[in-house]
């Protein structure tokens, strides 16, 4: 089970940090990931980070502007987002990444937080 926190409204250039915490026997083990979705679009990926935190991978349209982590004695993973924009604006989910799973890919992934919602005015 996932629990995605943090989400909130901000303006524009503000910074917010993402938490998902995780319960489960399989945290450790597996790679963990942040979508984003907008209504009427599907969910898309933003980072992704493996299973001892020392690789990670990001979406074109957010390098150097967040970075992804995790605390496995936690049983967490964080989003760091900064110089927020307003096409940030979306819900956003944390998974835990099938093994061999693509990242990029909403099915490469099986277990799913309920979204939290970040919404940066201009």
């Amino acid at each position: 089970q996932l629990q995605a926190s943090g989400g909130g409204l901000v303006q524009a250039g503000d910074s917010l940090r993402l938490s998902c915490v995780a319960s489960g026997r399989t945290f450790g083990s597996r790679g963990m990931g942040w979508f984003h979705q907008v209504p009427g679009k599907e969910r898309e990926f933003v980072a992704v980070i493996n299973f001892s935190g020392d690789s990670t991978y990001y979406a074109e349209f957010v390098k150097g502007r967040f970075t992804i982590s995790r605390d496995n004695a936690k049983g967490a993973i964080y989003l760091q987002m900064n110089s927020l924009k307003p096409e940030d604006t979306a819900v956003y989910y944390c998974a835990q990444r099938l093994p061999g799973g693509l990242y990029y890919y909403s099915g490469g992934y099986d277990y799913w937080g309920q979204g939290t919602q970040v919404t940066v005015s201009s």
